[in-house]
């Protein structure tokens, strides 16, 4: 039994929004954002008096800048520890942090759901880069309920993370060719310790035998963490936030933990808990009883200056409070 996806790709894009109102905000957002974007820079440029000013949208993107660009960077993430990208709607502040960027990342794949199409219509007009470019498209998961568009969550599987890194060392050094060696030196100590990561997720994921491996989360943003790492994997939501989860699709997935004897299930730090709370008690009325297993960080980090605040500190918080919860610790 797998549930079927909430969302259309068509909810993603201002053009299809049927709301009036949030329509006419995107447009004008749109047009402001373009006029703002930031300027080229100049291929004879030279920023190495000065550390280049960028702007990210999601912490994960930032993290990776940060990595590569190491001191020549000043990072500002635009949604913080919490945040659902999938709902996210800019500010003034946004606005003016984009217009003072040298460069701006965005991880793509429509993750930033309105934002995304500003974002694609400003590439033409100054630095924008959607890191996500990088990832083989034989890589991506595309659900046929997304109309040719592809599951965003591509962190989740640290091997295909770790192509979006050559993505941002070769904007960043474009951008900056007199460091362009501490951006290939950079990005090459981090590939090393990512692939240190993937060997350390698929470690703690053995500890599990097969027949335990079943993730329940929030929404549907683990399939590329439970193809990579052998968990099938089931969310209450589709894989945007935006859709929402029907009674019948409660009780359909505690019918299905019931019959697989799931010990534990869990929550996102970006979603509201309330319906996996419904979903426990739709459990536990059935005679059984399943734990929620702890918190994971599914479409933001932890909070800044936290161990889960940066990329690795987050995969592996939730690889390791799976295992412990699946595992009855």
């Amino acid at each position: 039994m797998q549930l079927n996806y909430k969302i259309k790709l068509a909810k993603f894009l201002p053009e299809n929004i049927i709301n009036k109102t949030i329509f006419l905000s995107l447009l004008i957002l749109t047009l402001v954002l373009s006029a703002c974007a930031p300027a080229p820079q100049a291929a004879s440029a030279d920023l190495s008096s000065r550390t280049i000013k960028v702007v990210a949208t999601v912490g994960m993107v930032a993290d990776v800048v940060k990595n590569v660009g190491g001191e020549r960077v000043e990072v500002t993430a635009l949604m913080g520890a919490g945040v659902d990208p999938h709902l996210y709607k800019a500010s003034e502040g946004d606005v003016r942090a984009i217009e003072e960027a040298d460069i701006v990342f965005y991880s793509g794949l429509h993750l930033e759901a309105g934002l995304s199409a500003v974002l694609e219509r400003m590439r033409d007009r100054g630095n924008v880069v959607a890191i996500t470019d990088g990832v083989e498209r034989a890589n991506l998961i595309a659900p046929p309920e997304f109309e040719g568009a592809y599951d965003p969550h591509v962190w989740f599987d640290v091997s295909i993370w770790m192509q979006t890194i050559p993505a941002v060392r070769d904007a960043l050094s474009q951008l900056d060719p007199q460091s362009a060696d501490l951006y290939r030196a950079n990005a090459e100590k981090y590939l090393a310790v990512l692939k240190d990561l993937h060997a350390y997720v698929q470690g703690r994921a053995a500890e599990l035998p097969q027949e335990k491996r079943i993730l329940i989360t929030a929404h549907d943003a683990f399939n590329y963490f439970g193809r990579a790492y052998g968990f099938e994997v089931r969310g209450l939501q589709g894989i945007s936030t935006e859709s929402e989860s029907s009674t019948s699709d409660v009780q359909a997935l505690a019918d299905f933990i019931v019959e697989q004897q799931v010990s534990a299930i869990f929550i996102e730090s970006s979603v509201p808990h309330r319906n996996v709370e419904a979903l426990q008690a739709a459990v536990q009325s059935k005679g059984f009883d399943v734990q929620i297993g702890g918190e994971l960080f599914s479409d933001a980090m932890g909070d800044p200056g936290t161990v889960e605040g940066t990329y690795i500190g987050m995969v592996k918080h939730n690889i390791d409070t799976i295992v412990s919860a699946l595992k009855g610790e």
